[in-house]
């Protein structure tokens, strides 16, 4: 949930990278490889930022030979050159020069899917006509040859008037002429501009000649298909007033009462198919078990239960293979503290170093494990296509709340992240499904909610076993589980209501079972790595830090002098400004079960929920047994002024109850803010999820203890 503006280049590359010999912008068809490629053509050498006034992420690698370097462009996944969704546009923009900050790119990688010929021959014609430096990276080819799928890579070249090259990105097969290829793109003679279209040629020529600057071809054949639109408004003014005054006429005789799209659609499959039948051959195609399985996991039932018990395995190894590295970073971080109260003595600093910092940032440090281990299993399911099935799976469901399969992609992603969930729904064209699912995603169970779910479930849920189950793994899936049904309920109603309107339609290509690329699957786990570091070394580091201090000052000079240190630190906490503080919105949350500690340590999370597991750790540091070594023991042992407990079983169900809905997430404000253009958006979503929290805390509360 931070901003994706992270570095991921080193120092001496950016030196580098000043003496750039080409741009290439890598440009295919959503599952086609392009990711993959692109990581094994850059391997760390990459940088993550946005394009200038939008969110989407820019992503940027270096391709280095002994004396060339080339910047490769991972664009957004695009079907045409017509673009429907944001990050379609974006694409587009970039491919044709039109996006701010970012020049036209000298040359065009495009990947092209050898199982997938038939579409992503429909993108490369079109890259083609724009008449720049070409490169076809053919990949899949190890899939296509078990499909009986026969591609003459050499007869393809020629038809396209660019050269072709098969790879392998998993395996690497076929890199090194390809990567010789990019380095000496500007030495490839651009493409020839084959006439599958002579009168839209011919329309686009007329304009051509009536213009006031040079334009490309393939720029005007958008315009006479996409009509005047926002994106090609800058194509118009370098019309003459009689070019633009022609438009209308000329679409008109060009398309009569047929949709231009439908119509430029009907020409390019007509070439594409007879360019298939000169390249592609397709032998019948050998069934395997793997092929069966596949069959049958796509069917509703089956693929629907398979994808349950995906899901519990994820939760059940997330705490049954992480506990050994917690535990080494729990005893670490005590050691730590002692020995840093042993070298300084009991002071402001050694307590701020210790309480503050070490407890503070410790606390969520010891969660990586579990959240590495998350962002693992959601990594290898998408990159072996299983996420796309879930989404073909999931359609049927989400059309009963009046979305589509579309939306159970970003909130798929939300569960890593609201901020990339939320930027996903790029993808959805319909701007009442894009707000639906927006208003949606914050409730699926995110990497900040884990340590708060995995602190209470350790602390309070034994770790027995029904049948063959470990028991807390399965409050952690009921827990997924319940966010995913408020989500969902929350679309049903946002779309009976405010977002009243007509079910979206669907569509969505599945690409076949794939080996997840190892090297892949590692430059993306450590940049989420980074990303969860870098959080709790900055924002959870300044809120320790702000906490400690709240907790530590001012000093109560007046303590009895027969107190003992654990009495006398339990005093001082008291009459702290963060004790004034949490006992002045204690009232508000005594209903629910909650003390004054645990007031102030929700309170603070408000800007980001990760932080409570900090404000504990700070907090319970101060004034408890030395004997206890966890923050869960501390919690276990905490009790009122009258010796009752605090964390009762009705209370920890509503706590956990009020962290899966509320929206304490600045930063997931903030993209809603941004992504629907208004502040009425992200104001509702947080009334309306903190409401549903408290409401949902309160009950279990009260029935609980009743």
């Amino acid at each position: 949930m931070t901003s994706p503006t992270e570095i991921r280049v080193p120092a001496s590359e950016i030196t580098v990278a000043k003496r750039i010999d080409a741009s290439i912008a890598v440009v295919g068809n959503p599952n086609s490889g392009k990711s993959t490629l692109f990581n094994r053509l850059t391997g760390l050498k990459q940088r993550i930022g946005n394009y200038p006034g939008v969110t989407v992420e820019k992503h940027v690698g270096l391709l280095k030979t002994d004396d060339k370097v080339v910047e490769l462009v991972d664009l957004p996944g695009t079907h045409s050159l017509s673009a429907h969704s944001l990050e379609e546009k974006i694409a587009v923009d970039v491919i044709f020069g039109r996006m701010e900050g970012t020049e036209t790119p000298d040359g065009v990688l495009a990947v092209l899917d050898a199982t997938n010929l038939y579409q992503g021959l429909f993108l490369v014609q079109q890259l083609v006509e724009l008449e720049l430096p070409t490169v076809v990276a053919l990949t899949m080819n190890d899939a296509a040859e078990k499909g009986g799928i026969q591609v003459d890579t050499a007869e393809l070249s020629a038809l396209l008037g660019v050269p072709v090259y098969p790879v392998v990105a998993t395996s690497g097969i076929g890199l090194d002429m390809l990567r010789r290829a990019l380095v000496g793109i500007r030495d490839i003679t651009p493409p020839r501009r084959v006439r599958i279209w002579p009168e839209l040629t011919a329309a686009a020529e007329h304009l051509a000649e009536n213009s006031r600057e040079p334009l490309r071809f393939a720029e005007l054949e958008r315009l006479l298909i996409d009509g005047p639109t926002e994106s090609n408004q800058l194509i118009v003014g370098k019309l003459s007033d009689s070019a633009r005054s022609d438009i209308d006429s000329v679409r008109a005789e060009l398309f009569g009462d047929e949709p231009p799209i439908a119509r430029d659609a009907q020409v390019r499959y007509n070439w594409v198919r007879g360019v298939l039948d000169k390249v592609q051959k397709s032998a019948p195609a050998f069934v395997t078990w793997r092929s069966r399985v596949t069959d049958f996991l796509n069917l509703p039932v089956p693929g629907t239960i398979g994808l349950l018990v995906v899901m519990a395995i994820v939760f059940q190894a997330v705490f049954a293979w992480a506990t050994p590295i917690m535990d080494a970073i729990d005893g670490s971080t005590s050691t730590l503290s002692a020995t840093v109260f042993e070298s300084l003595g009991d002071n402001a600093f050694s307590s701020l170093i210790a309480d503050g910092i070490i407890a503070g940032v410790g606390s969520v440090v010891i969660f990586l494990p579990q959240i590495m281990i998350l962002f693992l299993f959601i990594i290898l399911l998408e990159d072996s296509g299983y996420l796309a099935r879930a989404a073909y799976l999931m359609d049927r469901a989400m059309r009963s709340v009046g979305l589509s399969g579309q939306s159970i992609i970003p909130m798929i992603s939300s569960f890593a992240c609201a901020v990339p969930g939320i930027m996903a729904t790029r993808v959805i064209p319909n701007r009442r499904d894009r707000i639906a699912t927006i208003m949606a995603a914050p409730f699926m169970t995110c990497s900040a909610r884990l340590p708060v779910y995995a602190l209470l479930i350790a602390a309070f849920v034994p770790a027995t076993t029904v049948g063959f189950l470990n028991l807390q793994g399965l409050v952690l899936l009921g827990l997924y589980l319940f966010g995913i049904m408020m989500g969902i309920l929350t679309a049903l109603i946002m779309r009976k209501t405010a977002l009243r309107g007509p079910k979206p339609p669907f569509a969505l290509m599945l690409p076949e079972f794939r080996r997840p690329n190892l090297q892949t699957v590692a430059i993306q786990l450590l940049g989420r790595a980074k990303v969860f570091l870098k959080r709790a070394g900055t924002v959870i580091f300044a809120v320790a830090v702000v906490v400690w201090a709240l907790a530590y000052f001012p000093r109560a000079d007046d303590l009895p002098v027969d107190l003992d240190a654990n009495s006398a630190a339990a005093m001082q906490m008291e009459q702290s400004w963060l004790g004034r503080a949490g006992k002045v919105v204690e009232p508000i949350f005594e209903p629910l079960g909650w003390d004054w500690r645990v007031s102030s340590a929700v309170i603070a999370s408000f800007p980001a929920r990760e932080v409570v597991i900090a404000v504990l750790g700070t907090v319970y540091a101060v004034g408890d047994d030395a004997d206890e070594g966890t923050l869960s023991g501390r919690l276990k042992s905490a009790t009122r002024p009258d010796g009752s407990k605090v964390f009762t079983l009705p209370m920890v169900i509503g706590l956990l109850i009020f962290y899966a809905c509320c929206l304490q997430c600045a930063a997931t404000l903030a993209i809603i803010r941004r992504e629907t253009n208004s502040w009425r958006w992200p104001i509702f979503a947080w009334v309306y999820m903190t409401t549903i929290g408290y409401v949902g805390a309160l009950v279990a509360f009260q029935l609980g203890s009743a």
